[in-house]
Parts: C-alpha cells; structure tokens; sequence
C-alpha cells in the first residue's frame, strides 16, 4: 500500500499540497483529477522519488516496483530498434543476460570457475521466471496493438515521431509487469483503436494503477477510486468518474445547505447579541450566545470545478441544401504512387454529425482537408452542396495563434468587410471574452481559451459545415463537456476527428472508419460501431483459429515449449488465486457484518426497539449501505477475476 501522511509541498511560494493525507491500497485503479496544476503529476513524483516531501511523511513497501510512463525518453535510447528497447523493460534482465553470458564463454575457453555451472542453472531460472523469454514477444503484440505497423519494428527510435516514440515508451512500460503503475496522460498520442486496446490491456492489469487522464471514456472505463486535487487537498472517492461527479455534486449541495443553516445561526446570534448585550436583565443570555457564536464553524463549500463557468453560443447556421458534401471517387497521396485516400466515395447530408475514426496515418486529416480545400484531390472531385459555408479548425491552429496579438485583434483580422465593427464585442463575449478579456494576449492564453479563440474566429462568418481536427487536444475535463454540449446541439453539419471516445460517443451519429486506402460508413453512433466491429471480428476467429491447428499439425509450435509455457503460466497464476480468493472471503465476511448491522438498524427505525437518536440512526444506516455497495462491487469484481483464473488453470 501508499500511505501519505500530512504531506505539504511547496513551489516558489505556491502551496501545492497542504497536509494531504490519503491511502492507496493493493490492487485499487485510482483516477487522479483536478485541475491543471492541482499536483496530479507532484503525486507521481513523490512516489517514484524524484521530489521530496516538504513536510509529512510517505510510506511504501520496500521492494515495490513502480511503472511510470516518462514524457521524455534518453537520448542513448534513440539508436536502439524500437522493439529491442521496448522488450527491455526490466534493467535487471539485462544484468542476467551479461553475466550468462560471461559464464558460457568461460565454459567455451574450457576454463569454468567452480561454481559456474550451479551459477549458470541458477541465472537461468531466474531469467525465466522474470519473463526474459516472452518480453520480446509481449513488446512486439504491445507496439503492433498501438499502431506500429511490423515491419516497422526493427527500425531506430530517432526514425519515429514524439508521438510514436511516446508509444514504444508506453508500451515499455506496460509490459515491465510492475506492482503499481503510474499513468499521467496516457491517451495523448493514442489514437481510438490504440485507446480501446489499451483500456482492454489495463483491465487485465493484476497490480495498482493509479491513472491521471483527461479522457473520460478512460476513467470511468478503468478507476474504481476517484482522488480529487483541488486547493492544496486531496479528497477520495470509493467510485469512479461518473460515481465522483454525482457524490460530489450531493456533497457540494448539502454543504451549501450547511452553510445557509449556520450564516443564518449566525446572523439570528449577532443580531440577539447586539439588541441585549446592555441591557441588564439579558446580560447572563447574551454572554451565552457570544460563547454559541464562537463555537460555530465554518463551512467550506467546494467549489464547482467541474462545470465550465464561461459561456459559448454558436450562431444559427446560415440555409443550405439537403446535401452537405459529396466525394466522388477521389483519389489523393503525398507520394503519388502510395495514395493515402484512394477511390473514396461517400456522401454527407445536411445536419450529421460525422466522426472519423482510425490509426493515425490513415488519411483521417487528409480527408478533412479534402473536404475543405485545402487540399485538391488527383483524381476525381469533391463537392460541395447548395450554399454551403464551411468553418475550418485546424489540429495546430491553437500553436499558430499570434503571441502578440490580442484576442479582439484576431477575431477581427477573420472578419469579411460587410461585418459591422459594433457588434464584435458581443460577438466574443458570446465565446467567453467578456470586458477585459478581449485585450488579453494570445501568449498568455491558456489551451482552453485558445480553443474558444479559434471558435470565435470560425463562427465571426457563421458557417453551416463546421469540420473540427482534434477540437478537445488543450481542453481539461469540463471545457470538453461544453463542448461536446455545444457540438450535439449546432444545428448544422459536423465533421471531426478526435481520439477522445467519450467525445466521440457524445457527439456522432454516423461513423467513418478510416483504414489504409479504405473508407467504410457505419450508419450508427460509436457504441454501434464497436457491435459490428466485434461481430466482424468474431466472424473471422473460427479461420484463424484453423490456421493456428493447421500450424500446430505441423510441426511449426514447439512441444517442448509450450509445455515450458503452460508451467510458466501456472505459476504466474497460482500466488494471483490465492490473493484472490483472500480477497472474495474477506469481503463475503465484511458484507456478512454489514448485513446483520443494516437489518438491525431497518429494525430499530421499523420501531421494533427502543431509540433516542433516530438522526444518528439514519446516518449511520446511509453509511453502511454505501459500504455494502462498494463492498460489493469489489467483490464482484475479484469473484470475476477468480473464475477467470480459474478457467485459465482448466485450460492449462
């Protein structure tokens, strides 16, 4: 486990956590969330050590092993292949490897040490136990499940992208087999089949994972316990995203009705007090309301941080024809002997809102620009419908912004000249520029405000076909809801990209997925698309596995491996099981208590006893019924994945 004690670190003279106190236990999935600066990333650090607590103490296991996706990789490592470095997750393999190494030339010169061969077997069981022999299968399954396409991999680092770099280096991490995994951004340079595997992945991960993300879809999909960071205090949530937002929408209210209560009180005292405090005969019963005065505390309401405060109203679309777009046949690459869009031919009505959806380096981009102009296909057209206005986002136009020009100056700089000059200011107070926001610099923008810059830039000539390229990439949680709010409900056409899932789900009706030199329309939201993907999947399984027999038959899996394999697994499994069935008897104990204590209680409130708090009663009545929910929900999730161990061991 991790325990932070009174923990306080300080910036400059920035507070960033003040007396946090928090426990993470074995096996928990914690979504870290906050805003940005809150100290998410400070948590990791003081874990893995790079930072120092200024006050209060950590304590951790010893011999922990910690996992942490590092947003930059060494220099040294950027000549190595990508799946070599990738398979070399555990340094200590490393060591092992040199010195077997060392021992089999001294046996090939003929001059071994005494103890070399007992040393040799010894290094060897070792190496095997620490996954040596599968971690460059496991990197090559990793890297190719994130998008790197096989052939790709024997290539140097420093031939990849930021981007794909980050990739490797996930994938180098999650295959390391950590006790506890720290995860900050994870999602940044995925794409949405990479997010969808690596949720799939991380379900299936044995250890603790503690997860700072601003992708929804991911949260909700992986957390079981929520740590909010908010004003130097970490609050804990025993539930996921969705379950964090409800509890702290109640806790917030109920602390509002606190509030009332007691300013009220406190009103109600001063006023007594100063009406009698001189007179005589009331002198003894104001003495007694200034001591109930000093003993009323304060409330601290929490404050809402999930909702964003500013306000976007995108204007009515201008009228148009049923017809949105129209693709015929269009063929574009930057190489033109390796098109990246061939033969696409599709349609777009009026109003839909599109998504499209792939690896990257699909042609997902490419085809946005298509749409708008920017780019001019080789072979045949696309076209445009009656009166259609088109309002273009660009993925790096929020980078491009002008650092020294103000935000009324860009918006201004995008009007056509009919427009009237008055009605400007209201225009970008409508995106959330109100007053002296209008002067404010691009420079000093954050990545939520360069968004709305941008929106107010496209909407200053109101289109009716609105094509966004990554429109959530600098938005923090709540900016991302508004905008999946305002998208959902502009009456005109939308097309995006994004790898945000969440955003996605919210957002399209009909998906386009996006392969290499391929387009296929499903008529249907995500979650529609996800059912005929795995139905297509599924369809396909009975040929592969005929292949995978036909290959056994002959010769090509090695027996005697697979037997070394299936030893290897059952004892990987073995210690897991026991964990786990410790795990699901104690919970069936605990709700076995809990149980016995929630019918008493519904028997005392029932009147079938004697009582003298019935407030205390109904509190306590709450909180066990909350314990029995999340007792539950663990239980269910570790029952699940015994019998899946279980079945695992049956087919070994």
């Amino acid at each position: 486990m991790i325990d932070f004690f009174n923990v306080e670190k300080n910036f400059a003279d920035r507070t960033i956590l003040n007396n946090v106190t928090f426990r993470i236990n074995p096996g928990e999935r914690v979504g870290l969330v906050g805003p940005n600066g809150a100290g998410k990333t400070t948590i990791f650090n003081l874990i893995i050590g790079t930072l120092t607590p200024d006050k209060g103490t950590i304590a951790m296991p010893k011999r922990l092993r910690v996992g942490y996706l590092r947003q930059q990789l060494e220099s040294s490592a950027l000549a190595i292949p990508v799946a070599d470095y990738t398979a070399d997750a555990l340094s200590s393999l490393g060591d092992i490897k040199g010195e077997i190494a060392e021992i089999e030339h001294r046996l090939a010169d003929g001059a071994p040490e005494e103890d070399d061969l007992a040393r040799l077997g010894h290094l060897q069981t070792e190496f095997e136990h620490l996954g040596g022999y599968r971690l460059h299968n496991e990197a090559e399954a990793a890297l190719c499940s994130l998008g790197f396409a096989p052939e790709a991999l024997p290539r140097p680092l420093n031939d990849f992208s930021g981007g794909w770099q980050m990739r490797a280096t996930l994938a180098k991490t999650l295959i390391s087999d950590p006790d506890v995994l720290l995860l900050d951004e994870p999602s940044n340079y995925l794409d949405v089949p990479a997010v969808e595997w690596l949720c799939k992945f991380l379900k299936s991960f044995k250890g603790t994972l503690l997860l700072i993300s601003h992708d929804r879809f991911m949260l909700e999909k992986l957390t079981d316990v929520t740590l909010e960071l908010s004003s130097g205090v970490a609050t804990r949530y025993n539930g996921g995203y969705d379950y964090y937002r409800r509890e702290r929408e109640a806790r917030r209210i109920t602390q509002e009705a606190a509030k009332k209560n007691i300013d009220k009180r406190r009103k109600d005292l001063e006023r007594n007090i100063e009406r009698f405090r001189y007179k005589s005969s009331k002198a003894s019963q104001a003495q007694a309301w200034i001591k109930q005065l000093d003993r009323l505390s304060d409330v601290t309401v929490i404050s809402d941080d999930l909702s964003y405060r500013g306000a976007i109203r995108f204007p009515e679309p201008p009228p148009c024809g049923t017809e949105a777009v129209r693709f015929e046949h269009v063929t574009f690459g930057y190489n033109p002997a390796d098109p990246v869009v061939a033969d696409a031919d599709f349609q777009i009505d009026c109003g839909e809102k599109v998504a499209f959806i792939g690896y990257n380096g699909m042609g997902k981009t490419t085809l946005l620009k298509l749409l708008t102009g920017a780019l001019t296909p080789q072979q045949g057209k696309v076209v445009l419908g009656h009166n259609i206005i088109v309002g273009y986002q660009a993925q790096e136009f929020a980078d491009l912004l002008p650092a020294g020009m103000s935000v009324y100056d860009v918006v201004r700089a995008a009007c056509s000249r009919d427009f009237n000059p008055a009605a400007l200011p209201s225009l970008i107070g409508s995106f959330g520029f109100s007053g002296s926001d209008q002067e404010k610099l691009c420079g000093v923008l954050s990545g939520g405000e360069k968004i709305r810059l941008c929106f107010a830039r496209i909407f200053v000539n109101p289109p009716n076909l609105l094509v966004l390229d990554e429109p959530t990439t600098h938005l923090d949680l709540a900016a991302r809801e508004m905008l999946q709010d305002m998208v959902r409900s502009y009456k005109g056409t939308v097309c995006f990209v994004s790898h945000d899932i969440e955003f996605i789900r919210g957002c399209a009706e009909t998906i386009f997925a996006v392969g290499k030199r391929s387009l296929r329309k499903y008529f249907g939201n995500y979650d529609y698309y996800m059912e005929k993907s795995a139905a297509e999947q599924q369809s396909k399984e009975p040929a592969a596995a005929t292949a995978e027999k036909a290959a056994a038959t002959t010769g090509q899996i090695d027996a005697k491996e697979r037997r070394r394999q299936k030893a290897a697994e059952r004892a990987r499994i073995a210690p897991l099981r026991k964990k786990l069935e410790t795990a699901v008897a104690k919970a069936e104990a605990e709700l076995e208590v809990k149980e016995k204590r929630r019918d008493e209680i519904i028997a005392l409130l029932s009147g079938r006893g004697q009582v003298t708090d019935y407030s205390a009663l109904r509190c306590e009545l709450a909180d066990v019924e909350e314990r029995i929910e999340v007792i539950t929900a663990q239980w269910e999730r570790d029952a699940e994945k015994l019998e899946t161990l279980k079945k695992e061991l049956e087919q070994l």
